[in-house]
């Protein structure tokens, strides 16, 4: 089972990028998927994260700036990251907390991390 996410880069102050995240492996079902990030001398932090039925959290730094949503068919989760800011820059970390099956536990799965760098 892994997660592997995409979209990250370089972009100017003020601008957006969208940021994807799909599960894949042996999933039996997915309950919380959502981001945190890492910038350079700081601990991850929480960004957003959203429940299977839609209920969505965000750190107060990126309320009504990012949205997220997710696929539940797909099992992807995505970060629609507007108005960008310098300090917005970080690794981008997607999460899902997943069981194998009905009679497993609920365990955390992390993807890789992408790079997000605003600059001008």
């Amino acid at each position: 089972v892994q997660l592997q996410a995409s979209g990250g880069g370089l972009v100017q102050p003020g601008g957006s990028l969208r940021l994807s995240c799909a599960a894949s492996g042996s999933i039996f079902s997915i309950n919380a998927m959502g981001w945190y990030r890492q910038a350079p001398g700081n601990q991850r932090e929480l960004v957003a994260t959203i429940t299977a039925i839609g209920n969505t959290n965000y750190a107060d730094a990126v309320k009504g700036q990012f949205t997220i949503s997710r696929d539940n068919y797909r099992n992807t989760v995505y970060l629609q990251m507007n108005s960008l800011k310098p300090e917005d820059t970080a690794v981008y970390y997607c999460h899902a907390l997943h069981r194998r099956a009905a009679s497993s536990g609920w365990s955390d799965l992390w993807g890789q991390g992408t790079q997000v760098t605003v600059s001008s």
